[in-house]
């Protein structure tokens, strides 16, 4: 480290040495103090360098939040390592993409998904596979990292340093890995304490898995306030109402339907949530609502982030200006830009470009995708919005190059529905985009042609079909069937045509 570095590592040996005492996390009902947890990552960092880690190497992890999914986060931070968060949410063999795309030295993985895993040092030369709680075929008992005994070298990251690698999806459909920094984390970590004023008092609810940028970056926000959080492995809105209660929980970040699910438990069980004064996410306004009559004392916050960015660009209370996605943070500049990549007064639509240091270091081993993203020295999003005359943003949809869609806050991208809709047998052509969701925000349709010859398969076989080869988060909501997609000049669908067809 340099004079001028500061890491995650140093948040987490700062607050051992002077709040050593204090609580880090709760999860299972189980305080860890700051100086549990440092000891902890300490001691598997010592392991990981004797396993041959160094500096730069990507460790890769499966698992549901636990406290040595945290470990590890403070033991790759201690050693300079890179994490590479696994959505266990993901086919097999999306998940063995992810870790195949950045080739770690180990993978560390609950019990359900080794079996997935198994064959991966097949494909992923010189990986070595450790378990937790119990091992399949391949996999080493972790507590065989944790018997070197010593601590290892002085730290070695520097703030500027590669930290979490997390796989967003691309816009051919293949997922890429974001590679995050340490002082890109720390700066969005900044930006959420300087809008939620986090301080040594506040307590987050951490139902947001941690392969996510939103689940991992309000942990890391509350780790550099000095505050605590409720960990989670998986999210059970009653589970999380007697939380709030119990342990008067401040904050938590969210994705529909997770707080209408809790305000729904919490009045079945007289919960008491008036200990909440900031809950951010993405949710309908009538769950807003809902919110802040059941809850007056506490903000519902809109804004506009992803992976890229470390987490949010902009942000602001929703009743400030309500279906604004906020005005840029702290440390961030956002700008709306045209085709030209020009910027455009207030009220005009383009897309948004952002710059700062939370902007990511680029697309692991996809240099050119990376220059594309950076260039004109804006990172951009691939999203579209405009400004108000106060500065607020407001969200207009996707490019035509990235139509993501979102839901449950997860990224799916037409493209890889589309390319497994195709695999089926009857199915020609597959056009896939987003509509309006009141559970998830948004659903996944698609419109499909059969072959020539070919009968229409059943549309829950064809749903179920695709749920098989890929996430089943990105399997169509509704499927419809046409005999003839519009065509656009070139030749191609004609996206706009199908959707404004059968997007109602």
């Amino acid at each position: 480290m340099g004079i001028r570095d500061f890491t995650f590592w140093s948040v987490i040996d700062r607050n051992a040495r002077w709040d050593g005492a204090r609580t880090a996390f709760v999860f299972d009902g189980r305080a860890h103090t700051n100086a549990e947890f440092a000891a902890r990552a300490l001691r598997l960092a010592a392991g990981l360098a004797r396993a041959g880690v160094q500096r730069g190497d990507r460790v890769a992890v499966v698992a549901q939040n636990r406290p040595e999914f945290l470990d590890l986060l403070g033991a790759a931070a201690r050693l300079g390592a890179i994490l590479v968060p696994v959505n266990w949410r993901l086919s097999a063999e999306e998940m063995a993409h992810a870790i195949i795309d950045t080739s770690p030295k180990l993978l560390l993985a609950d019990p359900e998904y080794q079996p997935a895993l198994a064959q991966l040092p097949e494909r992923c030369p010189g990986l070595r596979m450790f378990g937790y709680d119990r091992c399949e075929d391949g996999f080493q008992p972790c507590d065989a990292l944790l018997d070197a005994g010593d601590r290892p070298d002085a730290p070695a990251a520097e703030a500027g340093d590669g930290f979490v690698i997390i796989h967003t999806a691309a816009v051919g459909g293949l997922p890429r890995g974001a590679l995050l920094s340490h002082a890109g984390l720390l700066a969005a970590g900044m930006q959420l304490i300087n809008r939620w004023q986090l301080g040594r008092d506040d307590v987050g609810l951490g139902m947001l898995p941690l392969f996510h940028v939103s689940g991992l970056g309000q942990f890391l926000a509350l780790l550099q306030a000095g505050g605590r959080t409720l960990v989670s492995a998986r999210f059970d809105p009653r589970a999380a109402a007697r939380q709030i209660a119990e342990h008067r929980v401040t904050v938590f970040s969210e994705f529909a339907p997770m707080l209408g699910a809790i305000l729904d438990a919490a009045a079945d069980e007289a919960a008491d949530l008036s200990s909440l004064r900031a809950v951010s996410g993405l949710d309908t306004p009538e769950t807003i609502a809902r919110f802040h009559a059941a809850c007056p004392q506490a903000d519902f916050w809109s804004g506009y982030g992803q992976s890229e960015v470390s987490g949010m660009a902009t942000l602001a209370r929703f009743r400030d200006r309500p279906g604004a996605a906020g005005r840029a943070a702290l440390l961030t500049e956002v700008a709306v830009v045209d085709e030209r990549d020009l910027p455009l007064p207030t009220g005009s639509s383009g897309e948004i470009v952002v710059r700062g240091p939370t902007v990511f270091l680029g697309y692991w081993n996809l240099d050119e995708d990376t220059r594309e993203a950076f260039r004109g020295g804006w990172h951009h999003t691939g999203d579209l919005g405009r400004f108000d005359e106060d500065g607020y943003l407001w969200f207009e949809g996707r490019s035509p190059a990235k139509e993501l869609i979102k839901p449950g806050g997860e990224n799916v991208y037409p493209a890889e529905v589309e390319r497994a809709l195709r695999e089926h047998p009857a199915i020609a052509e597959a056009v896939v985009f987003g509509v309006a969701d009141a559970e998830w925000g948004e659903a996944v349709r698609a419109v499909c042609v059969c072959r020539p010859g070919a009968e229409a398969p059943d549309e829950r076989e064809l749903i179920e079909f695709v749920g098989a080869r890929i996430a089943r988060f990105k399997k169509p909501k509704r499927v419809i069937f046409v005999d003839a997609l519009p065509r656009a000049a070139a030749g191609a669908p004609d996206r706009t045509a199908i959707r404004k067809a059968h997007g109602g």
